[in-house]
């Protein structure tokens, strides 16, 4: 245990003695050989999760709701009165309805566990004296771990290097503003974990700068695995929809136990024993209330997850499924979404001299090579540049490429030294480091053009001159003309420091020697056009926010489809109010040159006009407004750990078209349960208006407890979940965003609802008074049967809007269920045993054919009306053509 420990106290060499370390670990990071006696020694990184349900106490759980409770007396009481063959139906029926709630609830955990593997985050190690990137949970004390700006801690640690280190800290302490980090060991004993400025922590995100460090604590002895064990078990936070659907099941439930009681007195007035009265009642109550659409709804939208997942759409948390079928505004970031993140120098701007052709014994040249070369983020030992899947910055990535034509890039390395560097941060939109340059020390400095060039007081194109207005507006216009075409622009400067400094002195980015500039090319994906202009028909507004210029910007948005009659800054957007920002915002789709408050600001401004905004964000500076949106979307490959903890959904191709992708199962999903509502509901009113019509006219009861229970247990769960799992066939041109508050059974979908119910009802109660021409229990059987062979046909009826004819049925899970009932049917209707037990009369070919006809009748009428009503709309389509 290494919980009580002060690691902040020690120096990095006592520090190396306490874990047992060699000095050279610090350079070479573990070997093998001592992971596995750390992981011994210490435990393994992962924090101990609540204890999971066992699938006993899940199986048991389903016999806890109070009309299973009612049964199950039922069927004791059945058991002792001589009614053996009730007793036995209702457990087999109450048992198998548990077998199906447990295997659904095991079935979703499993997805949604091997969902969060998917999205779990990853860090950089020190290992064998090489780098690699694991998982987290896979971090032991003793590591060494590489952290930057974006990098989300994955464990407690002793920092022993710190290059202007920021962390927010604000998940553990509470303290909004970061934490500027430092090496040296602290003196004073006892200080609070907010002034343990030595010390990174597991959860913490870094907000700039990088560093290296030795973790000292994992797992549950971090700080943050301290706090977990103080909490106490709570449960999930449910969906927006599951509170919906909760809300419509206790509304639908009243409704349904007030019309059981009025036809519990209704057969205690017509004679009717209490427990017989009682047991119709309850078991009318069981078929008619929908109490599978919980467990449907959770297993469907993990289905849809696992498919958004094979689609390169990693959902991190459920209610962002429902939530894309609402999103009406993409606010998405340029760099790697709607471009290839393949960057390639374009040109070089040497100012006076416009020859493009690079002379290294050119002391020009050379300093521009050499920034682009030095002061640089790429670590050049450890790479392959020309490797197609290295994750480093592709701007640095191009530069080297394009400086390795003139130059060996790492012996140049290798020859200057970098003494110091203060990391590019959005806000300063600047890099510099300080290299060891034959007999002085340079500080080199690169970024946005425009902010390189007003910190230059300076040119040097050969000669040291100084930079006067006039040439920083040809050189201002120069920039924006580059920007015109679509290029990145970045200024590359540089200052002569003494021999003697080694440590940049912040207040030294004024009075910069300008040198040039680099235009860079990260040409558009092939496919982004085509997926904004889906998007753009299916209602949603595309936005582009980014910190590129805003030429290049607008460039770019005119090749990918994303056009805005105006564009703007954020150093615009400083000087606006929030009322003169909202009106703004109405008409523009490109937002440049932006800060992270920016960023918040447009999205706060856009939900409060009733917008639904999903975010689409890579680094650091963009994780506020990814919480912020209602649906935040990181990137897989390039985004930064700090992002993808943001986020709900991450995208594990960076690719704009997959959020398309998103959008449809996420349409498709809520479709999905809402045809299962439809499905279900129309169903259970057959079977109510049923009791109701015989109850009223006095006529005998069209069904026997068990026939509601088996009609419950083979028409509600099965098929209603086969039709949750209809492939997407959505066609966004011809859907709109649905509004978030729309209630699930909208004026439309109820007429349906009763309608369809209605038919299902006619076609039952003609076949109950067929039946009863014979007999009350020929009638009963009749009606029995009809509903439960109606209701499978009807599946095929809730799967959209489309017919069969239209619509194909290539759902295996649905063919499945439905001939599983069939069979089921035919089993009750023709094998004596079953008879005796459902209580089923047996019936001549005579009543088959009736009960088969009248059965399929109403498909047959809701598929004919779905025909008529397509030719109409293809008629009308074709005459508009015309």
């Amino acid at each position: 245990m290494n919980s009580k420990k002060s690691f902040y106290n020690l120096e990095i060499n006592k520090l190396l003695v306490e874990l047992g370390l060699p000095e050279e670990a610090l350079k070479s990071g573990l070997a093998k050989k001592e992971i596995k006696k750390s992981i011994e020694k210490y435990g393994r990184n992962v924090l101990v999760e609540k204890k999971k349900k066992s699938k006993t106490r899940v199986f048991l759980e389903q016999f806890q709701d109070i009309l299973v409770i009612i049964l199950i007396v039922a069927a004791i009481i059945s058991l002792f009165t001589g009614q053996i063959e009730s007793s036995i139906v209702i457990f087999i029926v109450l048992l198998f309805n548990a077998i199906l709630g447990t295997t659904q609830i095991f079935k979703a955990e499993k997805s949604l566990s091997s969902l969060k593997k998917l999205s779990s985050i990853t860090t950089t190690v020190l290992r064998d004296n090489k780098e690699f990137q694991i998982p987290s949970n896979e971090v032991v004390v003793g590591d060494i771990i590489l952290i930057k700006s974006g990098d989300i801690v994955p464990a407690d640690a002793r920092i022993i290097k710190a290059n202007f280190l920021e962390v927010d800290e604000s998940s553990l302490t509470g303290e909004a503003t970061p934490v500027n980090k430092i090496e040296d060991a602290i003196a004073q004993e006892n200080i609070g974990i907010a002034s343990r400025k030595n010390m990174v922590f597991s959860g913490t995100s870094v907000n700039s700068g990088d560093g290296a460090c030795v973790v000292v604590n994992v797992g549950m002895n971090t700080e943050i695995g301290k706090i977990a064990l103080l909490i106490e078990e709570t449960n999930a936070i449910k969906t927006p929809l599951q509170k919906s659907l909760d809300e419509f099941s206790k509304k639908l439930a009243i409704v349904i136990m007030i019309i059981c009681f009025a036809v519990f007195v209704i057969n205690l007035y017509r004679n009717m024993t209490f427990f017989d009265s009682l047991m119709f009642a309850v078991a009318l109550a069981v078929a008619a209330i929908p109490e599978a659409l919980s467990s449907i709804v959770i297993i469907v939208l993990a289905i849809g997850t696992q498919k958004m997942a094979i689609e390169k759409a990693v959902v991190k948390e459920l209610k962002a499924v429902e939530g894309l079928g609402c999103v009406n505004v993409i606010c998405t970031d340029k760099t790697g979404t709607l471009t290839e993140n393949n960057m390639k120098v374009e040109s070089i701007n040497k100012i006076n001299n416009k020859e493009e052709v690079i002379n290294i014994s050119n002391k020009h040249d050379l300093y521009l090579l050499s920034v682009c070369i030095l002061c640089n983020d790429a670590n050049m030992s450890n790479i392959n540049i020309f490797d197609e899947n290295v994750k480093i910055s592709s701007t640095e990535i191009a530069l080297l490429r394009f400086c390795n034509n003139y130059l060996n890039i790492f012996d140049f390395q290798e020859k200057h030294k970098r003494l110091d560097v203060i990391p590019f941060s959005s806000k300063r939109k600047m890099m510099y480091t300080l290299n060891s340059f034959n007999n002085t020390n340079l500080l080199l400095v690169k970024g946005a053009g425009e902010v390189v060039l007003n910190k230059s007081k300076y040119i040097f194109d050969g000669n040291l001159n100084v930079l006067h207005d006039y040439k920083k507006n040809e050189i201002l216009d120069e920039i924006n003309q580059m920007a015109q075409k679509g290029l990145r622009v970045l200024g590359l400067a540089y200052k002569e420091y003494g021999k003697d400094k080694e440590k940049i002195n912040s207040n030294d980015e004024n009075n910069l020697i300008f040198l040039g500039l680099v235009g860079l090319i990260d040409p558009p994906r092939k496919d982004v056009r085509a997926a904004i202009i889906e998007t753009m028909k299916a209602g949603i507004r595309p936005i582009m926010i980014t910190g590129d210029h805003e030429t290049t910007a607008v460039a770019i948005g005119k090749k990918v489809g994303i056009t805005s009659n105006n564009s703007i800054t954020g150093e615009k957007i400083d000087k606006l109010s929030d009322d003169e920002l909202e009106k703004v915002i109405e008409n523009t789709n490109i937002f440049a040159r932006v800060s992270p408050e920016n960023k918040i600001r447009i999205v706060s401004l856009l939900q409060k006009n009733n917008n639904i905004v999903a975010f689409i964000g890579d680094g650091v500076n963009d994780a506020p407004a990814l919480k912020k949106s209602n649906i935040g979307i990181s990137m897989g490959k390039g985004g930064t750990e700090v992002s993808k903890d943001a986020s709900s959904i991450i995208l594990m191709d960076d690719n704009y078209s997959t959020i398309v992708k998103a959008i449809k199962n996420g349409r498709n999903i809520y479709d999905n349960i809402q045809n299962a509502i439809r499905f279900l509901i129309s169903g259970n009113i057959a079977g109510i208006l049923a009791v109701m019509y015989t109850s009223l006219l006095n006529l005998p009861i069209p069904f026997a407890p068990v026939h509601l229970l088996f009609i419950n247990l083979l028409t509600d769960s099965l098929p209603a979940i086969a039709i949750g799992m209809e492939d997407s066939k959505v066609d966004l041109s011809k859907q709109k965003p649905r509004k978030p508050k729309e209630f699930l059974l909208s004026k439309r979908v109820l007429r349906r609802v009763l309608v369809e119910g209605a038919l299902i009802f006619a076609s039952t109660i003609t076949a109950y008074t067929i039946g009863l021409n014979q007999s009350p229990y020929a009638a009963r059987t009749c009606a029995f049967l009809t509903l439960c062979t109606a209701r499978l046909f009807h599946s095929f009826n809730c799967r959209g809007s489309e017919s069969i004819i239209k619509r194909k049925i290539d759902n295996k899970f649905m063919l499945f269920s439905f001939f599983l009932g069939i069979i089921l049917v035919n089993l009750v209707m023709f094998v004596p045993y079953l008879q005796n037990m459902l209580k089923v009369e047996p019936l001549n070919f005579e009543f088959v054919k009736a009960i088969f006809l009248l059965a399929i009748l109403p498909t047959l009428i809701i598929q004919s009306f779905m025909i008529i009503m397509e030719t109409i709309r293809s008629f009308k389509f074709k005459k508009n053509k015309i």
